[in-house]
């Protein structure tokens, strides 16, 4: 399953990326939350169900004038999928650029991703799942 997992999570990183969040909905559980600090959500805040989910991704997307992520290595753990990525983003309005390597963990539930955690480190992530494994 694991190696289906990580197409899934390559096809849902292509559409976030591209901004299509209503096309990978297909891919996500009912119940499914996001960690995070995107669309206007605070550290600590999680994002429940596909809606909140789209939503909060939407309103971060509309901040940003360029913002682009490259999934550099897709790793599969088992019923997780550990992308290590390289963004860019250049604030709308502002012109502020910010450039790092991430990660996200996504963990799957039959076949849907029911939790996307976004790290700032990646050496968090692999600690992460190194620790759950």
């Amino acid at each position: 399953m694991s190696k289906e997992n990580v197409e899934l999570v390559r096809d849902a990183y292509e559409g976030f990326a591209a901004g299509e969040f209503d096309a990978v909905s297909h891919l996500l559980h009912p119940e499914v939350e996001f960690y995070g600090t995107v669309g206007g959500m605070t550290e600590g805040q999680v994002a429940r169900g596909a809606r909140a989910v789209g939503a909060a991704m939407r309103e971060d997307a509309e901040a940003w004038e360029e913002r682009r992520a490259e999934a550099r290595d897709l790793i599969d753990v088992g019923d997780r999928v550990l992308v290590l990525q390289h963004e860019y983003r250049r604030g709308r309005g502002s012109g502020v650029e910010v450039e790092a390597d991430t990660a996200v963990i996504y963990t799957f539930v039959r076949g849907l991703i029911v939790r996307i955690e976004p790290f700032m480190e990646q050496a968090e992530a692999l600690a992460a799942v190194e620790v759950e494994r």
